[in-house]
């Protein structure tokens, strides 16, 4: 009850969070484990603000926390780090200031970690190299400064940052501040009188400095430009020699080829359905795995890879006995595409068919 305590809830989705209620698990946003234990924390895009209560430390068996697109300020809370089974964080689009918590670090499970788009600053905690599990990390558009740790992530996204070094090197890093240009003097001016003034080197160093300033100031202007006009990240991929697949939290994604091979190039004779949104095709991975593909109609248009991340992140933690786990995911620029595990026993419709009069309406809306 202290994250609900801690935030302003314009829309009424955190209402229901009663802290005299005994069952969590029916709160809306909060997904549970079989075992009735919390473990995914989601309210994304609710206009929430005010700050995330520390409290959340305490939701030891929290494993996805997203709230991204929202207006929270304030800092990280050094207690998520307490988080052993995290392995999917975004906190991205949010107004979080102060340094990135050192403690995150210690969240060995963690795969993918978005904090970008906040007011983070200071130093990026040499302590993320210690999250040997991470594939993904987003720091993007924050005050971040000083050099890069070597992380593990395959992927990380480290631009809009312009005081970090660009080298990641420290010896090469002069902290947030610009060094004073010096002018080396030779022999012949050393030896010039110390009160006669020498107008003309300090016009020359005048200049100079003047230039730089007036060059630093139009490439900051020039970098908050391209910032704003900018929707496309530019990602330093870290590629290994194996190409393995990026997962998203505990989903995997998959090449589009794999999938044209899977399906035998989305061939009609392996459609399962059609539905308004696009096609489901019966596919067999190359380790035998039988999966549903869902092919979703016009993939260039729903809103661009990072929208549809944040869908596949949502689908992920509707959890229910009736409802399929959504296995993986895979998204290029022309394409958007849904990887689920294949059931044999057709669809609820087809189950239906010719049987409507033997189901009593008691039994359907049990269904």
């Amino acid at each position: 009850m202290g994250i609900k305590a801690s935030l302003e809830d314009p829309h009424g989705v955190l209402e229901n969070w009663d802290g005299d209620s005994v069952d969590p698990c029916s709160w809306t946003m909060v997904t549970c484990s079989a075992e009735s234990l919390v473990i995914g924390l989601g309210t994304p895009s609710q206009n929430l603000w005010g700050t995330l209560s520390p409290s959340i430390g305490n939701l030891t068996n929290l494993q996805i926390v997203l709230l991204q697109n929202n207006n929270i300020t304030g800092s990280i809370p050094a207690e998520i780090g307490r988080l052993s089974k995290l392995h999917t964080l975004d906190l991205s689009n949010n107004f979080f200031d102060g340094e990135v918590p050192a403690s995150l670090g210690h969240l060995k499970s963690l795969q993918y970690m978005r904090l970008n788009n906040n007011s983070l600053s200071g130093a990026i905690p040499l302590s993320l190299a210690n999250m040997t599990q991470l594939v993904f990390l987003d720091l993007s558009y924050n005050n971040l400064s000083g050099p890069v740790p070597r992380f593990p992530a395959k992927t990380f996204n480290i631009v809009g940052n312009p005081m970090i070094c660009a080298t990641g090197l420290e010896k090469d890093c002069y902290g947030t501040t610009l060094m004073p240009m010096s002018m080396p003097l030779n022999g012949s001016q050393t030896a010039m009188p110390i009160g006669r003034p020498k107008t003309h080197k300090v016009a020359l160093a005048l200049g100079l400095a003047l230039g730089f300033s007036c060059f630093l100031i139009l490439g900051l202007g020039v970098l908050l430009q391209w910032r704003q006009r900018r929707n496309k990240h530019i990602f330093f991929d870290v590629k290994d020699r194996n190409h393995e697949e990026v997962s998203l939290g505990n989903l995997r994604r998959f090449q589009f080829r794999e999938l044209q091979l899977a399906t035998d190039n989305f061939s009609s004779k392996n459609i399962l359905g059609k539905g308004g949104f696009g096609n489901v095709y019966k596919g067999h991975l190359r380790d035998g795995t039988a999966v549903a593909v869902k092919r979703l109609k016009d993939g260039s248009t729903i809103g661009g890879e990072r929208q549809f991340q944040t869908e596949v992140e949502m689908i992920s933690l509707a959890v229910h006995r009736n409802l399929l786990k959504l296995y993986g995911f895979c998204v290029t620029a022309t394409e958007r595409l849904l990887v689920y595990p294949y059931m044999s026993n057709g669809s609820v419709a087809s189950r239906l068919k010719g049987k409507r009069n033997a189901i009593q309406t008691l039994h359907l809306c049990k269904i």
